[in-house]
């Protein structure tokens, strides 16, 4: 478990339109607070990374989504963007493995544009509505940002990228994660959109003074047949 003098760490996810709208609140609302945790990216295994995941002594936490829960979510969001004044497109996955968009980032944060890369993933699967599990849509992201296309479209192929995928995945676990938006600081644990002003209160309050928040210590590293718990209106997988 995350411990008191560890930096806080926000849990996002590309696969979650929670995951987006606090992404969306962070940066329009709170920015020092974007800037000032750690960006760790949650995604559900394939079976290499359950693998790995098992070597290193870890377990995703995986629940299985009901019907009734999904067309809840459809609802909850349209509701939600709408409230927000925000156009979005669902996006439909077919096959997806979350290896293909989630290893990109850690490869777009290795040439210095991983915040680059987020806001370009969420933009072409919630408002274009685009498949970011194909690997033609992360070459097309590489090519907008000036990375090699090739090397991120097959970030999931590089052994060292799968390495690190795993270490993120076993800190889930470590941290008791099991939805996003999560966020962590100390013991403290904050699941969901609507939780979201609530870590903020608590950085600020822990920073005293002013509520200025410091940089984080080390940088940002990081709906389907499976999915992880989504029984909060504000926080799903």
């Amino acid at each position: 478990m995350s411990g008191s003098g560890r930096a806080p760490r926000f849990y996002f996810s590309l696969r979650s339109p929670y995951s987006w709208l606090a992404y969306r609140e962070l940066l329009e609302r709170h920015p020092d607070v974007a800037g000032a945790v750690e960006w760790r990216p949650f995604f559900e295994p394939d079976g290499t990374s359950e693998r790995l995941l098992a070597e290193l002594g870890g377990s995703f936490p995986y629940t299985a989504m009901s019907r009734a829960k999904h067309l809840y979510v459809l609802q909850d969001v349209r509701r939600l963007t709408d409230a927000r004044g925000i156009a979005f497109r669902w996006p439909v996955d077919r096959d997806p493995v979350w290896e293909v968009p989630h290893l990109a980032y850690l490869r777009a944060l290795r040439g210095g544009l991983g915040p680059q890369f987020v806001a370009a993933a969420y933009r072409a699967r919630w408002e274009q509505g685009r498949d970011i599990c194909d690997r033609t849509v992360i070459a097309g992201i590489g090519a907008e940002l000036g990375l090699d296309p090739a090397e991120l479209a097959g970030a999931s192929d590089d052994p060292e990228l799968r390495r690190q995928g795993a270490l993120l995945l076993k800190d889930i676990c470590d941290d008791g994660v099991f939805g996003v938006p999560f966020f962590v600081q100390g013991f403290n644990r904050f699941w969901g959109l609507d939780r979201l002003p609530d870590f903020v209160a608590h950085l600020r309050a822990r920073a005293g003074g002013d509520g200025a928040l410091p940089p984080p210590a080390a940088p940002a590293v990081g709906l389907g047949a499976r999915a992880v718990d989504d029984g909060h209106a504000g926080g799903c997988g």
